[in-house]
């Protein structure tokens, strides 16, 4: 018997995720590697707008104390849809000091900033994305990393949107997608090592 359906919503209720994706360990250079530090501001990553970034920061000041301990390039970014947010909103958290370079942009930290010819500047290789929201800044940014040549590394538990759901979905993209799936890691902090 063959079944006719009206559309694809008509099956989302019967839809099942995928298993969680293996997590693997990461060991990156130091010398070619790049901490992206994406939207960690107080106009987005709160209780109100996306709680769960909250939950993200110790995990995030974790791997940037350890990057800045081995001098790895860390930049941050900061979103532009909301006009006046600076630098200054980052959260203290994970807050830059002394002269880390930073862009300001939309979703894709690229577009219409230098952050291209800072990584090339620095003989970037590889970048470490976090931040919020995954569904914005991590996934466009990421995706778009890869497209200009770079490795990405992703640790999962410094990344958050509003809800678990946009966040696997986001994971998900990074297992599947066919160039971005092979230029991704996807890690934990806990998990990432940096070479001497």
């Amino acid at each position: 018997m063959v079944h006719i359906y009206k559309s694809i919503i008509d099956l989302w209720s019967g839809v099942k995720a995928p298993p969680a994706p293996e997590l693997k360990a990461v060991t990156v250079d130091p010398k070619t590697t790049a901490l992206l530090m994406l939207d960690f501001v107080t106009q987005t990553c709160n209780e109100k707008v996306r709680p769960r970034c909250l939950e993200t920061l110790p995990a995030a000041r974790k791997l940037l104390a350890e990057a800045r301990a081995k001098n790895v390039l860390v930049i941050y970014a900061i979103g532009n849809v909301t006009p006046g947010r600076t630098l200054a909103d980052t959260l203290p958290d994970v807050a830059p000091i002394g002269k880390e370079p930073w862009v300001q942009s939309g979703p894709n930290k690229f577009l219409n900033t230098d952050l291209d010819k800072i990584l090339k500047d620095h003989g970037i290789k590889t970048v470490i994305v976090t931040g919020t929201a995954a569904h914005g800044a991590v996934l466009h940014t990421a995706d778009e990393s890869v497209f200009r040549g770079y490795k990405v590394v992703i640790p999962v538990d410094a990344i958050s949107a509003e809800n678990l759901f946009i966040e696997q979905y986001v994971v998900y993209h990074f297992t599947i997608g066919s160039r971005v799936g092979k230029a991704t890691t996807l890690t934990s902090v806990s998990m990432i090592k940096f070479s001497d």
